[in-house]
Protein backbone atom coordinates (compact mmCIF):
# COMPACT_ATOMS: atom_id res chain seq x y z
CA UNK A 1 0.00 0.00 0.00
CA UNK A 2 2.24 2.42 0.78
CA UNK A 3 4.39 1.85 -2.33
CA UNK A 4 1.70 2.29 -4.38
CA UNK A 5 0.56 5.93 -3.00
CA UNK A 6 3.88 7.06 -3.68
CA UNK A 7 4.43 5.84 -7.07
CA UNK A 8 4.85 8.29 -9.88
CA UNK A 9 4.31 8.76 -13.40
CA UNK A 10 6.87 9.15 -15.91
CA UNK A 11 7.48 12.43 -16.89
CA UNK A 12 6.20 13.06 -20.29
CA UNK A 13 7.21 15.88 -22.33
CA UNK A 14 4.88 17.59 -24.79
CA UNK A 15 6.27 15.18 -27.82
CA UNK A 16 4.93 12.23 -25.60
CA UNK A 17 1.74 13.56 -24.97
CA UNK A 18 -1.50 12.59 -26.06
CA UNK A 19 -2.99 14.12 -29.62
CA UNK A 20 -6.25 13.34 -28.37
CA UNK A 21 -6.95 16.99 -28.28
CA UNK A 22 -6.95 19.39 -30.83
CA UNK A 23 -3.86 21.59 -30.43
CA UNK A 24 -5.31 24.95 -32.06
CA UNK A 25 -3.96 27.61 -29.79
CA UNK A 26 -1.30 30.22 -30.17
CA UNK A 27 0.98 32.26 -27.73
CA UNK A 28 -1.81 35.09 -28.15
CA UNK A 29 -4.70 32.81 -27.45
CA UNK A 30 -3.38 31.52 -24.22
CA UNK A 31 -2.26 35.23 -23.08
CA UNK A 32 -5.68 36.45 -23.62
CA UNK A 33 -7.13 32.69 -22.07
CA UNK A 34 -4.68 34.45 -19.37
CA UNK A 35 -6.31 37.58 -18.74
CA UNK A 36 -9.97 36.23 -19.79
CA UNK A 37 -9.99 33.97 -16.62
CA UNK A 38 -8.02 36.57 -14.42
CA UNK A 39 -9.81 39.78 -14.82
CA UNK A 40 -13.14 39.49 -13.44
CA UNK A 41 -14.58 38.79 -10.28
CA UNK A 42 -11.49 40.28 -8.09
CA UNK A 43 -11.90 43.76 -9.81
CA UNK A 44 -15.14 43.62 -10.65
CA UNK A 45 -16.90 42.60 -7.31
CA UNK A 46 -14.46 41.36 -4.48
CA UNK A 47 -12.61 44.48 -4.77
CA UNK A 48 -15.38 46.80 -3.26
CA UNK A 49 -16.32 43.90 -0.71
CA UNK A 50 -12.23 43.38 0.56
CA UNK A 51 -12.31 47.30 0.68
CA UNK A 52 -15.27 47.50 2.48
CA UNK A 53 -15.31 44.91 5.31
CA UNK A 54 -11.43 43.86 5.31
CA UNK A 55 -8.50 46.48 4.16
CA UNK A 56 -9.87 49.80 3.34
CA UNK A 57 -8.46 51.65 0.55
CA UNK A 58 -5.48 49.47 1.81
CA UNK A 59 -6.66 46.92 -0.45
CA UNK A 60 -4.07 48.11 -3.07
CA UNK A 61 -1.43 46.47 -0.55
CA UNK A 62 -3.58 43.64 -0.13
CA UNK A 63 -3.42 43.19 -4.23
CA UNK A 64 0.32 43.74 -3.98
CA UNK A 65 0.89 41.19 -1.75
CA UNK A 66 -1.42 38.80 -3.36
CA UNK A 67 0.37 39.19 -6.19
CA UNK A 68 3.97 38.94 -5.28
CA UNK A 69 2.96 35.40 -3.99
CA UNK A 70 1.22 34.79 -7.40
CA UNK A 71 4.45 36.21 -9.36
CA UNK A 72 6.53 33.17 -7.48
CA UNK A 73 3.91 30.33 -8.53
CA UNK A 74 3.91 31.96 -11.74
CA UNK A 75 7.51 31.28 -12.86
CA UNK A 76 7.43 27.34 -11.03
CA UNK A 77 3.77 27.23 -13.30
CA UNK A 78 5.82 28.64 -16.38
CA UNK A 79 9.01 26.22 -15.68
CA UNK A 80 6.99 23.32 -15.61
CA UNK A 81 4.31 23.62 -18.61
CA UNK A 82 7.09 24.18 -20.60
CA UNK A 83 9.31 21.00 -19.95
CA UNK A 84 5.95 18.29 -18.78
CA UNK A 85 3.03 17.38 -21.28
CA UNK A 86 0.15 16.73 -20.50
CA UNK A 87 -3.59 19.00 -20.09
CA UNK A 88 -3.50 18.32 -16.06
CA UNK A 89 -1.62 21.39 -14.60
CA UNK A 90 -0.29 20.89 -11.52
CA UNK A 91 -1.70 17.67 -11.04
CA UNK A 92 0.04 16.52 -13.60
CA UNK A 93 3.43 18.13 -12.46
CA UNK A 94 2.72 16.35 -9.06
CA UNK A 95 2.00 13.13 -10.01
CA UNK A 96 5.98 13.39 -11.58
CA UNK A 97 7.31 14.79 -8.47
CA UNK A 98 5.99 13.47 -5.38
CA UNK A 99 3.70 10.06 -6.78
CA UNK A 100 -0.13 9.10 -7.02
CA UNK A 101 -1.52 10.27 -3.40
CA UNK A 102 -0.46 13.83 -3.70
CA UNK A 103 -0.95 14.25 -7.17
CA UNK A 104 -4.98 12.75 -6.54
CA UNK A 105 -5.00 15.38 -3.70
CA UNK A 106 -4.22 18.61 -5.78
CA UNK A 107 -6.37 16.83 -8.53
CA UNK A 108 -8.85 17.46 -6.19
CA UNK A 109 -8.11 20.49 -4.79
CA UNK A 110 -7.95 21.94 -8.23
CA UNK A 111 -11.66 20.39 -8.53
CA UNK A 112 -12.68 22.33 -5.89
CA UNK A 113 -10.72 25.66 -6.83
CA UNK A 114 -12.01 25.92 -10.48
CA UNK A 115 -15.46 24.38 -9.92
CA UNK A 116 -16.46 26.39 -7.10
CA UNK A 117 -14.71 29.56 -9.04
CA UNK A 118 -16.87 29.08 -11.77
CA UNK A 119 -19.95 29.15 -9.10
CA UNK A 120 -18.61 32.21 -7.48
CA UNK A 121 -18.16 34.26 -10.84
CA UNK A 122 -21.56 33.55 -11.52
CA UNK A 123 -22.57 35.28 -8.89
CA UNK A 124 -20.58 38.29 -8.93
CA UNK A 125 -22.02 37.99 -12.87
CA UNK A 126 -25.51 38.28 -11.76
CA UNK A 127 -24.84 41.14 -9.79
CA UNK A 128 -24.03 43.05 -12.41
CA UNK A 129 -26.77 41.50 -14.50
CA UNK A 130 -29.43 42.47 -12.50
CA UNK A 131 -27.66 46.17 -11.99
CA UNK A 132 -28.03 46.47 -15.28
CA UNK A 133 -31.62 45.03 -15.72
CA UNK A 134 -32.65 47.67 -12.54
CA UNK A 135 -30.90 50.40 -14.61
CA UNK A 136 -32.64 49.88 -17.62
CA UNK A 137 -36.05 49.97 -15.47
CA UNK A 138 -36.53 45.31 -15.52
CA UNK A 139 -35.67 45.15 -11.76
CA UNK A 140 -35.90 41.19 -11.15
CA UNK A 141 -37.86 40.06 -7.92
CA UNK A 142 -35.54 39.19 -4.79
CA UNK A 143 -36.44 35.95 -4.72
CA UNK A 144 -34.60 34.63 -7.95
CA UNK A 145 -31.54 36.85 -7.59
CA UNK A 146 -30.47 35.92 -3.82
CA UNK A 147 -29.32 32.29 -2.10
CA UNK A 148 -31.63 31.39 0.32
CA UNK A 149 -29.10 32.23 2.85
CA UNK A 150 -29.34 35.62 1.95
CA UNK A 151 -32.88 35.53 2.02
CA UNK A 152 -33.85 34.78 -1.45
CA UNK A 153 -35.00 31.21 -3.13
CA UNK A 154 -32.62 30.87 -5.82
CA UNK A 155 -29.88 33.05 -7.73
CA UNK A 156 -31.70 32.43 -11.06
CA UNK A 157 -29.30 34.50 -13.44
CA UNK A 158 -26.08 32.63 -11.75
CA UNK A 159 -27.55 29.02 -12.48
CA UNK A 160 -28.76 29.96 -16.00
CA UNK A 161 -25.19 32.22 -17.34
CA UNK A 162 -23.24 28.35 -16.40
CA UNK A 163 -25.52 26.41 -18.41
CA UNK A 164 -24.98 28.60 -21.69
CA UNK A 165 -21.42 28.48 -21.65
CA UNK A 166 -22.10 24.59 -21.32
CA UNK A 167 -23.53 24.44 -24.78
CA UNK A 168 -20.50 26.95 -25.99
CA UNK A 169 -17.87 24.51 -24.74
CA UNK A 170 -19.94 21.82 -25.53
CA UNK A 171 -19.22 23.30 -29.56
CA UNK A 172 -15.54 23.37 -29.46
CA UNK A 173 -11.88 24.62 -28.14
CA UNK A 174 -11.15 26.95 -30.73
CA UNK A 175 -14.61 28.46 -31.00
CA UNK A 176 -14.42 29.03 -27.01
CA UNK A 177 -11.71 30.69 -27.37
CA UNK A 178 -12.82 32.96 -30.05
CA UNK A 179 -15.39 33.81 -27.90
CA UNK A 180 -13.46 34.42 -25.20
CA UNK A 181 -10.86 36.69 -27.48
CA UNK A 182 -13.74 38.85 -28.17
CA UNK A 183 -15.29 39.43 -24.56
CA UNK A 184 -12.03 40.06 -23.55
CA UNK A 185 -11.74 43.07 -25.90
CA UNK A 186 -14.73 44.11 -24.48
CA UNK A 187 -13.72 43.78 -20.96
CA UNK A 188 -10.56 45.97 -21.25
CA UNK A 189 -12.39 48.93 -23.15
CA UNK A 190 -14.56 48.72 -20.05
CA UNK A 191 -11.90 49.04 -17.50
CA UNK A 192 -10.15 51.94 -19.69
CA UNK A 193 -13.44 53.50 -19.40
CA UNK A 194 -13.71 53.26 -15.84
CA UNK A 195 -10.36 54.50 -15.54
CA UNK A 196 -11.01 57.62 -17.52
CA UNK A 197 -14.21 58.36 -15.42
CA UNK A 198 -12.47 57.65 -12.30
CA UNK A 199 -9.29 59.85 -12.62
CA UNK A 200 -11.09 62.91 -12.87
CA UNK A 201 -13.34 62.12 -9.98
CA UNK A 202 -10.58 61.24 -7.46
CA UNK A 203 -11.31 62.56 -3.83
CA UNK A 204 -8.09 62.68 -1.71
CA UNK A 205 -10.17 62.59 1.64
CA UNK A 206 -11.49 59.06 0.68
CA UNK A 207 -8.02 57.11 0.93
CA UNK A 208 -8.11 58.72 5.23
CA UNK A 209 -7.88 56.51 6.96
CA UNK A 210 -5.59 54.12 4.72
CA UNK A 211 -5.40 51.31 6.45
CA UNK A 212 -8.48 51.34 8.97
CA UNK A 213 -8.82 47.58 9.72
CA UNK A 214 -4.73 47.25 10.51
CA UNK A 215 -2.45 44.46 9.49
CA UNK A 216 -4.64 41.48 10.81
CA UNK A 217 -6.93 40.60 13.23
CA UNK A 218 -9.76 38.00 14.48
CA UNK A 219 -13.19 39.20 15.17
CA UNK A 220 -15.06 37.22 18.05
CA UNK A 221 -17.42 35.46 15.37
CA UNK A 222 -14.36 33.99 13.80
CA UNK A 223 -14.07 36.44 10.64
CA UNK A 224 -11.01 38.20 10.06
CA UNK A 225 -9.86 42.04 9.17
CA UNK A 226 -7.04 43.67 8.04
CA UNK A 227 -4.90 43.94 4.86
CA UNK A 228 -3.41 39.78 4.74
CA UNK A 229 -6.74 39.04 5.73
CA UNK A 230 -7.89 40.86 2.69
CA UNK A 231 -5.19 39.65 0.64
CA UNK A 232 -6.21 36.29 1.38
CA UNK A 233 -9.99 37.03 -0.45
CA UNK A 234 -8.58 38.77 -3.14
CA UNK A 235 -6.00 36.66 -4.14
CA UNK A 236 -9.23 34.94 -5.87
CA UNK A 237 -8.56 37.62 -8.25
CA UNK A 238 -5.53 35.69 -9.60
CA UNK A 239 -6.95 32.06 -9.70
CA UNK A 240 -6.81 31.85 -13.54
CA UNK A 241 -3.51 32.12 -14.49
CA UNK A 242 -2.64 28.48 -13.98
CA UNK A 243 -5.81 27.71 -16.23
CA UNK A 244 -3.33 28.73 -19.14
CA UNK A 245 -1.41 25.44 -18.28
CA UNK A 246 -4.55 23.28 -18.69
CA UNK A 247 -4.54 23.92 -22.43
CA UNK A 248 -0.90 22.03 -22.76
CA UNK A 249 -2.62 19.60 -25.09
CA UNK A 250 -4.08 22.35 -27.51
CA UNK A 251 -1.45 24.63 -27.36
CA UNK A 252 0.44 24.51 -30.98
CA UNK A 253 3.94 25.23 -29.28
CA UNK A 254 3.07 24.76 -25.76
CA UNK A 255 7.36 24.65 -25.09
CA UNK A 256 7.46 28.29 -25.82
CA UNK A 257 4.24 29.62 -25.39
CA UNK A 258 2.79 28.62 -22.38
CA UNK A 259 5.02 30.41 -20.43
CA UNK A 260 4.64 33.65 -22.40
CA UNK A 261 0.88 33.05 -21.79
CA UNK A 262 0.97 32.70 -17.90
CA UNK A 263 3.36 35.12 -17.08
CA UNK A 264 2.21 38.10 -19.50
CA UNK A 265 -1.58 37.92 -18.48
CA UNK A 266 -0.21 37.46 -14.76
CA UNK A 267 1.65 40.87 -15.21
CA UNK A 268 -0.68 42.53 -17.14
CA UNK A 269 -3.56 41.77 -14.92
CA UNK A 270 -1.84 42.69 -11.14
CA UNK A 271 -1.10 46.40 -12.75
CA UNK A 272 -4.22 46.98 -13.97
CA UNK A 273 -5.87 45.22 -10.56
CA UNK A 274 -3.76 47.61 -8.38
CA UNK A 275 -4.51 50.86 -10.84
CA UNK A 276 -8.40 50.13 -10.35
CA UNK A 277 -8.23 49.28 -6.73
CA UNK A 278 -6.73 52.56 -6.26
CA UNK A 279 -9.30 54.80 -8.28
CA UNK A 280 -12.32 52.81 -6.91
CA UNK A 281 -11.51 53.62 -3.25
CA UNK A 282 -10.70 57.29 -3.92
CA UNK A 283 -14.26 58.11 -5.76
CA UNK A 284 -16.03 57.13 -3.35
CA UNK A 285 -15.83 56.09 0.80
CA UNK A 286 -14.56 52.39 1.13
CA UNK A 287 -17.75 51.60 3.56
CA UNK A 288 -20.34 52.17 0.12
CA UNK A 289 -18.55 49.42 -1.72
CA UNK A 290 -19.41 46.19 0.20
CA UNK A 291 -22.05 45.29 -2.89
CA UNK A 292 -22.42 42.79 -5.50
CA UNK A 293 -21.29 45.81 -8.32
CA UNK A 294 -18.72 47.51 -6.66
CA UNK A 295 -17.67 49.08 -9.90
CA UNK A 296 -21.08 50.12 -11.32
CA UNK A 297 -22.01 51.02 -7.61
CA UNK A 298 -19.10 53.78 -7.26
CA UNK A 299 -20.41 55.39 -11.09
CA UNK A 300 -24.23 55.79 -10.07
CA UNK A 301 -22.98 57.36 -6.52
CA UNK A 302 -21.12 59.46 -8.34
CA UNK A 303 -24.06 60.24 -10.99
CA UNK A 304 -22.70 58.89 -13.47
CA UNK A 305 -26.05 56.28 -14.23
CA UNK A 306 -25.70 56.01 -17.84
CA UNK A 307 -21.72 54.89 -17.50
CA UNK A 308 -22.69 53.10 -14.43
CA UNK A 309 -25.41 51.05 -17.20
CA UNK A 310 -22.35 50.81 -19.91
CA UNK A 311 -19.47 49.03 -16.96
CA UNK A 312 -22.53 46.86 -16.53
CA UNK A 313 -22.39 45.58 -19.93
CA UNK A 314 -18.71 45.18 -20.37
CA UNK A 315 -18.26 43.58 -16.70
CA UNK A 316 -21.10 41.19 -17.60
CA UNK A 317 -19.08 40.61 -21.02
CA UNK A 318 -15.78 40.25 -18.81
CA UNK A 319 -16.83 37.65 -16.20
CA UNK A 320 -18.44 35.24 -18.22
CA UNK A 321 -14.77 35.00 -19.65
CA UNK A 322 -13.66 34.43 -16.41
CA UNK A 323 -16.39 31.52 -16.26
CA UNK A 324 -15.92 30.28 -19.52
CA UNK A 325 -12.34 29.74 -19.18
CA UNK A 326 -12.42 28.50 -15.34
CA UNK A 327 -15.15 26.02 -16.51
CA UNK A 328 -12.57 24.81 -19.38
CA UNK A 329 -9.92 24.30 -17.01
CA UNK A 330 -11.77 22.33 -14.58
CA UNK A 331 -12.71 19.64 -17.36
CA UNK A 332 -9.32 19.34 -18.93
CA UNK A 333 -8.47 18.12 -15.46
CA UNK A 334 -11.04 15.89 -14.75
CA UNK A 335 -10.17 14.23 -18.43
CA UNK A 336 -6.82 14.07 -17.36
CA UNK A 337 -7.69 12.24 -14.28
CA UNK A 338 -10.29 9.97 -16.06
CA UNK A 339 -7.32 9.28 -18.22
CA UNK A 340 -4.67 8.18 -15.71
CA UNK A 341 -8.21 6.04 -14.04
CA UNK A 342 -7.80 8.05 -10.92
CA UNK A 343 -11.34 9.24 -11.87
CA UNK A 344 -13.63 6.40 -13.54
CA UNK A 345 -13.07 5.88 -17.39
CA UNK A 346 -16.72 7.43 -18.13
CA UNK A 347 -15.01 11.09 -17.69
CA UNK A 348 -12.13 10.17 -20.82
CA UNK A 349 -14.59 10.40 -23.52
CA UNK A 350 -14.03 12.34 -26.25
CA UNK A 351 -16.44 13.25 -28.72
CA UNK A 352 -15.63 12.92 -32.23
CA UNK A 353 -17.36 15.57 -33.74
CA UNK A 354 -16.47 18.09 -31.48
CA UNK A 355 -13.32 16.49 -30.16
CA UNK A 356 -14.43 18.08 -26.45
CA UNK A 357 -15.56 15.42 -23.42
CA UNK A 358 -18.88 16.56 -23.38
CA UNK A 359 -20.07 14.19 -20.96
CA UNK A 360 -17.41 16.17 -18.48
CA UNK A 361 -18.44 19.04 -19.91
CA UNK A 362 -22.26 18.78 -19.30
CA UNK A 363 -22.27 16.79 -15.64
CA UNK A 364 -20.10 19.93 -14.59
CA UNK A 365 -22.50 22.50 -15.78
CA UNK A 366 -25.61 21.22 -13.96
CA UNK A 367 -23.42 20.57 -10.19
CA UNK A 368 -21.90 23.89 -10.50
CA UNK A 369 -25.54 25.57 -11.55
CA UNK A 370 -27.13 24.37 -8.34
CA UNK A 371 -24.36 25.76 -6.13
CA UNK A 372 -24.21 29.11 -7.88
CA UNK A 373 -28.03 29.70 -7.45
CA UNK A 374 -27.73 27.87 -3.86
CA UNK A 375 -24.39 29.58 -2.05
CA UNK A 376 -23.94 33.11 -1.45
CA UNK A 377 -20.37 34.68 -3.20
CA UNK A 378 -17.95 34.76 0.12
CA UNK A 379 -18.42 31.41 0.90
CA UNK A 380 -17.64 30.67 -2.42
CA UNK A 381 -14.58 32.98 -2.91
CA UNK A 382 -12.79 31.82 0.05
CA UNK A 383 -13.50 27.75 -0.49
CA UNK A 384 -11.79 28.53 -3.52
CA UNK A 385 -8.48 30.42 -2.49
CA UNK A 386 -7.50 27.39 -0.24
CA UNK A 387 -7.72 25.06 -2.67
CA UNK A 388 -5.66 27.44 -5.35
CA UNK A 389 -3.01 27.88 -2.61
CA UNK A 390 -1.71 24.44 -1.25
CA UNK A 391 -2.36 23.51 -5.48
CA UNK A 392 0.40 26.59 -5.67
CA UNK A 393 2.51 25.81 -3.20
CA UNK A 394 2.97 22.34 -4.18
CA UNK A 395 3.95 23.50 -7.87
CA UNK A 396 6.48 25.27 -6.34
CA UNK A 397 7.85 22.94 -4.50
CA UNK A 398 7.92 20.55 -7.41
CA UNK A 399 10.32 22.90 -9.22
CA UNK A 400 12.66 22.33 -6.72
CA UNK A 401 12.16 18.52 -6.54
CA UNK A 402 12.03 17.69 -10.55
CA UNK A 403 15.25 19.76 -10.36
CA UNK A 404 16.91 17.49 -8.29
CA UNK A 405 15.23 14.17 -9.11
CA UNK A 406 15.42 14.96 -13.28
CA UNK A 407 18.06 17.04 -13.44
CA UNK A 408 18.79 16.24 -17.41
CA UNK A 409 14.88 17.03 -18.03
CA UNK A 410 14.39 19.84 -21.24
CA UNK A 411 13.40 23.06 -19.40
CA UNK A 412 12.48 25.60 -22.22
CA UNK A 413 12.18 28.09 -19.73
CA UNK A 414 13.52 28.04 -16.18
CA UNK A 415 12.49 29.71 -12.89
CA UNK A 416 15.08 32.51 -12.04
CA UNK A 417 16.77 32.35 -8.63
CA UNK A 418 15.80 28.69 -8.28
CA UNK A 419 15.63 27.21 -5.70
CA UNK A 420 15.15 31.13 -3.91
CA UNK A 421 11.77 31.68 -5.92
CA UNK A 422 10.24 28.44 -5.55
CA UNK A 423 10.63 28.81 -1.99
CA UNK A 424 9.20 31.98 -1.65
CA UNK A 425 6.71 31.36 -3.39
CA UNK A 426 5.56 28.22 -0.91
CA UNK A 427 5.94 30.10 1.58
CA UNK A 428 3.89 33.03 0.51
CA UNK A 429 1.16 30.54 -0.40
CA UNK A 430 1.78 28.85 2.71
CA UNK A 431 1.32 32.05 4.59
CA UNK A 432 -1.88 33.55 3.16
CA UNK A 433 -3.49 30.04 3.56
CA UNK A 434 -3.07 30.83 7.14
CA UNK A 435 -4.67 34.18 7.21
CA UNK A 436 -8.32 32.04 6.02
CA UNK A 437 -10.92 32.11 8.51
CA UNK A 438 -11.64 28.81 10.47
CA UNK A 439 -14.95 27.67 8.86
CA UNK A 440 -13.08 27.79 5.48
CA UNK A 441 -10.32 25.58 7.07
CA UNK A 442 -13.18 23.21 8.36
CA UNK A 443 -15.27 22.90 4.54
CA UNK A 444 -11.39 22.51 3.26
CA UNK A 445 -10.67 19.69 5.57
CA UNK A 446 -14.26 17.99 4.90
CA UNK A 447 -13.62 18.27 1.29
CA UNK A 448 -10.45 16.55 1.72
CA UNK A 449 -12.08 13.57 3.84
CA UNK A 450 -14.12 13.05 1.14
CA UNK A 451 -11.41 12.93 -1.66
CA UNK A 452 -9.12 10.35 0.41
CA UNK A 453 -12.04 7.89 0.32
CA UNK A 454 -12.29 8.29 -3.29
CA UNK A 455 -8.73 7.74 -3.55
CA UNK A 456 -8.38 4.48 -1.39
CA UNK A 457 -11.57 3.11 -2.60
CA UNK A 458 -11.06 3.29 -5.99
CA UNK A 459 -8.56 5.44 -7.33
CA UNK A 460 -5.78 3.16 -6.02
CA UNK A 461 -7.49 0.15 -7.31
CA UNK A 462 -7.87 1.65 -11.07
CA UNK A 463 -5.11 3.58 -11.68
CA UNK A 464 -3.16 3.13 -15.10
CA UNK A 465 0.03 3.24 -12.96
CA UNK A 466 -1.59 0.08 -10.66
CA UNK A 467 -2.63 -1.85 -14.26
CA UNK A 468 1.01 -1.74 -16.30
CA UNK A 469 2.84 -2.76 -13.55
Amino acid sequence: MALKIFRKKHVRTHADSDDSLHRCLTAWDLTLLGIGAIIGTGIFVLTGIAAATQAGPAVILSFVIAGTACAFAALSYAELSSAIGGCGSAYGYTYAAFGELFAFIIGWNLLLEYGIAVAAVANGWSGYFCHGLADLGFPLPEMFTKAPKLGGLINLPASMIILLLMALLIIGVKQSAKANNAMVFVKLITIAFFICVALFNVNPANWHPFMPFGWFETLPNGKTTGVLAGASLVFFAYVGFDAVSTAAEEAKNPQRDLPIGIITSLAFCTLVYILVAGLLTGVVPYTDLNVSSPVAHALSLLGFTWASALISTGVIAGLTTVMLVLYYGLTRIIFAMSRDGLLSAFFSKINPNTQTPIRVIVICGLIMSLIAGLMPLGDLAELVNIGTLSAFAFVCLGVIVLRVTHPDMPRPFRSPFSPLFPVLGMLSCSGLMVFLPALTWLRFIVWMIIGLIVYFTYSIHHSELSENQ
